[in-house]
């Protein structure tokens, strides 16, 4: 089967909410898909070109200033039944990830490996800092609400992260306390 172009299932996605312009959604990687999603301007830029191609979606132009021009592109029809059906269809694989940390331990032969206690505080110092900025982004985008009426899939996939964070830290920190030396 042919692996599918998942980013152009996020920009639709992302297009489904409001027009954007090629700078927003690099923007949007950074600050909101980049939790769980990575994509660089290069990958983008011409992504956005071959969807127009296909009809998925579509731009206008705006000027901003006296001289600049942008693209802010919209979403088609046809886009969101694309986008539709992706979200709708199963996800029978599992996601490999990429844990470098992981892949480190992989290699260790000991337990009294005397490397093994820095590069787990390090490891926890990374992911206490990385589940402290997950917390702040709930309560920007959620504030204390319990469970929010809009926005419910990035209120799950944030609670996914926080979870993901605190059992990591949680595994990090039983591991460290284990070690012979620590």
């Amino acid at each position: 089967m042919a692996q599918k172009n998942i980013l152009q299932y996020i920009i639709l996605g992302l297009l489904d909410q409001e027009p954007r312009t090629g700078y927003e959604l690099t923007q949007d990687f950074v600050h909101e898909i980049g939790e769980f999603w990575q994509a660089q301007h290069s990958q983008i830029y011409p992504l956005l070109a071959r969807m127009e191609e296909q009809g998925l979606i579509t731009h206008s132009v705006e000027v901003a200033g006296t001289k600049l021009e942008k693209k802010r592109y919209s979403i088609t029809t046809e886009g969101r039944s694309a986008l539709s059906s992706w979200v709708g269809a199963p996800t029978p694989t599992m996601a490999t990830t990429k844990d470098e940390f992981v892949l480190k331990l992989y290699f260790v032969q000991r337990a009294d490996d005397a490397r093994l206690p820095g590069m787990i505080r390090e490891q926890i110092a990374i992911h206490q800092e990385w589940l402290d900025h997950l917390e702040a982004r709930r309560q920007l985008l959620f504030g204390d609400e319990n469970v929010p009426q809009d926005q419910f899939g990035h209120y799950l996939i944030l609670d996914h992260a926080l979870t993901r964070e605190q059992q990591y830290l949680n595994w990090l920190d039983q591991q460290l306390t284990q070690l012979p030396h620590n």
